[in-house]
């Protein structure tokens, strides 16, 4: 069948589809998405990397935004910090895309798995991180540093994307002292905006396959749901528990990449 100008086999598709609802579920949970909906439009023949990127998030805002809607609904979380925050990172993810193109293969690959470890035995190390939310400052300085958190994790996802979510997650629980449970649902809505700044300048360049983006995105969006129904149904524990899986995962994964 041809999709978007692509040739598929149904079992291409299928793949594509599986991957993009685990994807919708993982992201609305704690984040990380990417890594398993990125890889699986890369196997796609004919299909360049910033093609790939550009239909991942496609499919990523739809299901971030339904996830987002979903954790606000039942869990309420302030938008004073993720308004904001949001902002900078729409800013951000538009500039990375738009530096996207220039990348050279596997530069951050590295810095990311650091970064990863460095997360995984921080999380693991301190049991009582992100049971409940204790900001760690109040007004200008924890706007400042929302900010910044913002924009240089909105930068990461134009450019490259996978873990964004996690990276959100475990920033505003070390850094801004949310739990795990909240800076979830916080994560989501920043998390939107930056799918938002990269499309943009995707769509500028003519890059998303929308045909197929769409077809994964409705995955996405079931994943999605029923990932956040889950989180907001188990608590800040649960939320815990799959944010050390994810980052295990990606580190297994990452490992891999650098290592074949």
């Amino acid at each position: 069948m041809t999709i978007s100008g692509l040739e598929l086999t149904a079992a291409t598709l299928a793949l594509l589809v599986l991957a993009a609802f685990a994807a919708g579920w993982v992201d609305a949970v704690v984040g990380g998405g990417g890594l398993l909906q990125l890889p699986a439009l890369l196997l796609v023949p004919g299909i360049s990397p910033v093609q790939a990127l550009a239909t991942n998030k496609v499919a990523g805002i739809l299901g971030t935004s339904v996830s987002a809607a979903t954790f606000y609904r039942r869990v309420q979380p302030g938008l004073a910090t993720a308004g904001p925050m949001a902002l900078t990172a729409l800013v951000g993810a538009g500039g990375g895309a738009a530096l996207a193109g220039a990348l050279p293969e596997g530069v951050f690959q590295p810095v990311i798995l650091v970064a990863l470890v460095t997360v995984a035995v921080y999380t693991v190390a301190r049991p009582q991180l992100g049971r409940a939310t204790e900001l760690r400052w109040r007004g200008r300085r924890h706007l400042l540093v929302a900010l910044g958190l913002g924009a240089v994790i909105g930068v990461y996802d134009g450019l490259l994307g996978p873990g964004t979510g996690s990276f959100l997650v475990i920033s505003l629980v070390s850094v801004l002292g949310y739990g795990f449970l909240e800076a979830s649902a916080q994560a989501k809505i920043v998390n939107a905006a930056t799918n938002l700044g990269a499309l943009i300048v995707f769509t500028l360049q003519g890059a998303p396959l929308w045909a197929l983006g769409l077809v994964m995105g409705v995955a996405n969006i079931a994943g999605a749901y029923t990932g956040a129904r889950m989180a907001v149904a188990r608590g800040s524990a649960f939320v815990r528990v799959v944010f050390v899986a994810v980052v295990a995962a990606l580190i297994v994964k990452l490992t891999a990449d650098l290592l074949g």
